[in-house]
């Protein structure tokens, strides 16, 4: 199995909140995540849309699950080194 950091996507239309998660890359956008690392609300003010746990991060890309671009850029902008 291999896992990814990826988005899931929550919300309403035009009120889009998403939370940060490790899934399996064979599982679909809004499945069951192996766990639950953060969340990114791109409505809210700049420095409340990006919350996360950088331990569970490192320590899952340590172990070999990779990010998306998309959660790579959102992890770059809290200077969150991959």
């Amino acid at each position: 199995m291999s896992a990814r950091i990826r988005l899931k996507k929550f919300g309403t239309k035009k009120r889009p909140y998403y939370r940060i998660v490790v899934m399996d890359t064979r599982s679909p956008r809004d499945g069951k995540a192996i766990e639950e690392l953060g969340l990114y609300h791109p409505i809210e003010a700049e420095e409340k849309q990006i919350s996360f746990n950088p331990e569970k991060v490192k320590f899952w890309l340590q172990n070999g699950a990779t990010a998306s671009d998309t959660v790579r850029k959102i992890l770059n902008k809290k200077n969150f080194s991959l």
